[in-house]
């Protein structure tokens, strides 16, 4: 399972070859982007991984636009939405674009996570989002991600999915002060 950062790998080389027939589908420079903008997921498949999810809508820094195997071959998008204009426009973390191909798809819903299951029996999810420490404190975040990573790891997943709860307090325990 790779998330946030963890989905960018280079575009020459093996790498992305690699990560496409791991994970389904990776971060590529120039051809994703890195807005962050308000996500609002509203309807998930029928999937282990979304099981007892409910809508929910949240800030982070969603990359989209990612490089999926040929036809999304065996990817299953669990979390879309579908970034305003005015995010399609920029500007973009880094670098801050606007880039043409990504404005040019002004009302496309974007894959922002996502699954496959290999012909080897592996599994692996892509996750876009993680990039800000409070989101862990959304239900229904967490709940996704949890239930990713029994999924990941062969575990049945429970019928109303992972039940997680985290104080305030025990989400801001141990940070740096900034």
């Amino acid at each position: 399972m790779m998330m946030h950062y963890a989905v960018e790998v280079p575009k020459t080389g093996p790498s992305g070859d690699l990560f496409r027939e791991w994970i389904g589908g990776c971060y590529e420079n120039a051809f994703s982007c890195n807005p962050i903008w308000d996500a609002d997921f509203q309807s998930f498949p029928d999937h282990e991984i979304t099981r007892g999810v409910k809508p929910f809508a949240i800030k982070d820094e969603w990359y989209f636009s990612m490089r999926f195997r040929p036809e999304m071959k065996d990817v299953k998008s669990l979390l879309v939405a579908t970034p305003s204009d005015e995010t399609r426009d920029g500007p973009y973390v880094y670098p801050q674009g606007p880039y043409p191909h990504i404005q040019a798809e002004k009302g496309r819903e974007e894959t922002l996570m996502w699954c496959v299951e290999r012909p080897d029996g592996g599994r692996g999810v892509g996750f876009t989002g993680g990039h800000f420490h409070a989101n862990w404190g959304n239900e229904e975040f967490r709940k996704i991600i949890l239930n990713a990573l029994l999924w990941i790891s062969k575990i049945p997943v429970p019928a109303s999915g992972v039940t997680s709860a985290v104080s305030a307090e025990e989400l801001d325990a141990n940070l740096d002060n900034k």
